[in-house]
């Protein structure tokens, strides 16, 4: 059931940053199309245009099927994964698992039923884990990781894998697509990574120095966009060419920090805990460890000269905004 018109696509997810950039071009390449964005969050900045229909709605069974059933979606983008940005993210697991792991099974169940052609579903770097003895670039077939260490990552890594199966079983009746992005950073895109890297005075650890992969927020976008007609089934790593060190962008950045070991990262994270911004336990890892990306099996699929932000663009940017 290849993709070949895209006439009406459901975002789920819609309230994120990332999920508005990606309407927006999605609307500019397929201007033909009606977009479908649910979110169980309330969402005040919305492009306006009538081909978007927003609905905030509880993730259930039950709102999904009547969701799918009234309407004919070519194409899925599910990007509503809940992050892991609370202080105490474990508090929060119960939640997680629902909807990251038992939310993306009904829409997978109901795209299938429904006849969805394609089905894009968004991961993240974070299910391999940073670890000293990952290897230089990781591919999509190393072992998620993740929750070896960070119970608290359980479900992501379970999201993933549960789609992972589910996409090979089902890869000759519907197309999907499992993407597993570096950190993705813009003015609509705040992770803990990135609010991390641009936080004045934060602990850095002086012993450990790994490199890391950023993308902007607009590529990001891009790469949803062309990954409905031209990227096949299934999972890619997204990321850049490029990499630099934590201690080598606080420096390109001139943003004062506080180099100490890094056993004493974790207590100084409880305190930014409580006045900051929330770091998330497994971060300290990756300021420890690298979890690089290998591209190379994303790239096959794209045109040259992709990506429109080197990493220094990226800092720059997110350093004015």
């Amino acid at each position: 059931m290849a993709l070949t018109n895209v006439n009406s696509i459901l975002i789920i997810g819609m309230a994120g940053g990332l999920a508005k950039i990606t309407a927006g071009l999605l609307l500019k390449t397929y201007p033909e199309a009606t977009i479908v964005g649910i979110d169980s969050r309330e969402s005040d900045q919305f492009l306006k245009d009538g081909r978007i229909k927003y609905q905030r709605m509880k993730y259930t069974r039950s709102n999904f099927e009547k969701l799918f059933r009234n309407n004919k979606f070519d194409a899925v983008l599910h990007l509503g994964r809940i992050s892991h940005t609370q202080a105490n993210p474990r508090a929060h697991l119960a939640e997680r698992l629902d909807l990251n792991v038992m939310g993306t099974n009904r829409i997978l169940e109901l795209s299938l039923h429904f006849e969805v052609k394609k089905v894009i579903i968004l991961s993240t770097y974070h299910v391999y884990g940073a670890y000293a003895d990952n290897p230089i670039f990781l591919k999509e077939d190393s072992i998620l990781r993740a929750s070896l260490n960070h119970p608290e990552l359980r479900d992501v890594v379970e999201m993933d894998q549960l789609a992972s199966n589910w996409m090979w079983k089902y890869q000759h009746q519907i197309e999907t697509l499992i993407l597993r992005p570096c950190s993705i950073v813009g003015p609509q895109i705040r992770n803990a990574m990135a609010q991390y890297l641009v936080t004045k005075y934060v602990p850095v650890p002086m012993d450990y120095n790994p490199m890391l992969q950023l993308i902007h927020e607009y590529d990001m976008a891009s790469v949803l966009v062309h990954a409905l007609k031209y990227i096949p089934t299934g999972i890619y790593n997204v990321a850049t060419d490029e990499s630099m060190s934590v201690h080598e962008i606080k420096n390109y950045m001139n943003i004062p920090y506080i180099p100490v070991p890094v056993f004493l990262l974790e207590q100084l994270a409880k305190v930014i805990n409580r006045t900051f911004w929330s770091v998330p336990d497994y971060l300290i890892d990756y300021l420890k460890y690298p979890c690089i990306l290998s591209n190379t099996e994303l790239k096959k699929h794209l045109p040259p000269n992709f990506f429109k932000f080197s990493t220094r663009e990226i800092l720059n940017l997110i350093k004015q905004d």
